[in-house]
C-alpha cells in the first residue's frame, strides 16, 4: 500500500495506522514544485524542502521505505495553469479539489496501481467504508468536500484511516508515536502561492487590462486592473469610487471576461435558490432521504432536491445561498454520505 506523506501530521498519523494494521506500506512524498521554497511560511503551503524532510524523518520514524515523486510538471499543467485559466474565464477555482482529482487520485494512483501497489492512503478527514464516501466525525476538519470529485473507481483504491478521529486525537497520538510533526500547524490557503497573494500571482501571468467597475444599472462607479482579480460574493478590496447613497457595503455580482467588466450590488442581490452544474461524477449511492448541497470548502450547507436535465444537473436550494461562485463545486450528500458532486456554472 501507497502511503501519501505530505509533510503534515495527518497523512504521517495515516501512514503510521495502516502500518500498524499489518499493511506493506511504502511512503512516497510528491514534489509539486520544480523550485521549491526552503521553508514553509507560518502555515502556508505543503511543496516546501520542509515539508519533505518532516515526511522523510516520519518515515524513518514509522519504520517504512520512503520516495520523492517528482509531480512538478504534471502539477503545474493540471493545477496551477488550470487555476489561472479558470480565473482568465471569469470563474473561480477550487485548486485543492483539481488537486486531489488530478494528482493524488489521478496522477499517483495510477503510477501506484501500475507498480503493484493496491491502494493509496491519505490523512484527509473524511470516512470511506466499502468505497461510499461520507464526512469525518469531526466537522470541522471534514474533507469529504474536496474529496466529492473522485469517481467510484477511484475511491475503491483509497484508503482515508482518520475519519473516524478528530483533529485534536490525531495530534495527541502523533505524540505518542514520536512524531515530530505533532505540533506542525496546518497547511492553508493555496500552496503553490507561498504570499497568500492571489490578486498579485494572477496579474504576474495575465497581466494587467485595466476595466470597469459598474452596478446593476450598469453605471461605472469604479475602476480595476483586471476582472479575474474578483470573485462573486467578495465585498472587500474592491476600490470603488462612488459609496452608495445609503452607505451600504456592495459586493460582487458577476464578473464578464469578455467585456473585462465587474458588476456590483447589495448582499441581496447575491441570493440564488437555483443552481445549474456541469461535468457530474455519481460516486455514491443513490439519492434518498434529506439531501444536502455544499457550495464551498467550508461552506454552508443547503437543504435541497436537484434534477438531471440533458446531462447537467439542476439544484434547488430550500433556502437562498449567497456568494455562489461559477467554477466552484456543488457536492451533494443524502445525510453525511456522498452522492455526487458537479461544477457550478450558472446560478439564479
Amino acid at each position: 500500500m501507497l502511503a501519501a506523506m505530505s509533510g503534515g501530521v495527518d497523512s504521517a498519523v495515516a501512514a503510521a495506522r495502516i502500518a500498524e494494521a499489518g499493511h506493506d506500506v511504502t511512503g512516497v512524498h510528491l514534489a509539486l514544485s520544480a523550485n521549491p521554497q526552503s521553508h514553509r511560511t507560518g502555515a502556508r503551503g505543503c511543496c516546501t524542502i520542509e515539508d519533505s524532510r518532516d515526511a522523510r524523518r516520519a518515515a524513518d520514524v514509522i519504520g517504512i521505505p520512503f520516495y520523492i515523486w517528482d509531480m512538478a510538471e504534471r502539477f503545474q499543467r493540471d493545477v496551477v495553469e488550470d487555476f489561472v485559466a479558470e480565473y482568465a474565464a471569469g470563474r473561480t477555482p477550487n485548486p485543492c479539489l483539481r488537486c486531489n482529482e488530478k494528482i493524488k487520485f489521478e496522477a499517483v494512483l495510477d503510477r501506484a496501481l501500475a507498480l503493484g501497489f493496491d491502494a493509496v492512503a491519505t490523512g484527509h478527514h473524511a470516512r470511506l467504508t466499502d468505497g461510499v464516501l461520507s464526512r469525518s466525525v469531526d466537522q470541522g476538519k471534514d474533507q469529504s468536500y474536496v474529496l466529492g470529485v473522485l469517481t467510484r473507481q477511484q475511491l475503491s483504491h483509497a484508503i482515508f484511516p482518520l475519519g473516524d478521529s478528530t483533529k485534536a486525537e490525531v495530534r495527541e497520538e502523533a505524540a505518542r508515536r514520536g512524531l515530530t510533526v505533532a505540533d506542525k500547524p496546518d497547511s492553508h490557503d493555496i500552496c503553490f502561492i507561498a504570499d497568500g497573494d492571489t490578486r498579485g500571482f494572477l496579474a504576474k501571468r495575465l497581466g494587467q487590462e485595466p476595466g470597469s467597475i459598474v452596478d446593476q444599472e450598469g453605471e461605472v462607479v469604479g475602476s480595476h486592473h483586471g476582472a479575474y482579480a474578483f470573485t462573486v460574493g467578495q465585498r472587500k478590496g474592491l476600490h470603488i469610487d462612488r459609496p452608495t447613497a445609503d452607505g451600504r457595503p456592495r459586493y460582487v455580482l458577476s464578473i464578464e471576461p469578455v467585456s473585462n467588466t465587474v458588476t456590483v450590488g447589495p448582499r441581496e442581490a447575491l441570493q440564488v435558490t437555483e443552481i445549474t452544474c456541469v461535468r457530474p461524477v455519481w460516486n455514491g449511492p443513490e439519492a434518498t432521504g434529506e439531501l444536502s448541497v455544499q457550495l464551498r470548502a467550508h461552506g454552508e450547507v443547503y437543504g435541497c432536491r436537484f434534477e438531471t436535465r440533458d446531462g447537467e444537473v439542476v439544484i434547488t436550494l430550500d433556502q437562498p445561498a449567497t456568494g455562489v461562485a461559477a467554477g466552484q463545486a456543488a457536492v451533494l450528500y443524502s445525510g453525511d454520505t456522498v452522492i455526487g458532486s458537479a461544477t457550478i456554472a450558472t446560478a439564479a
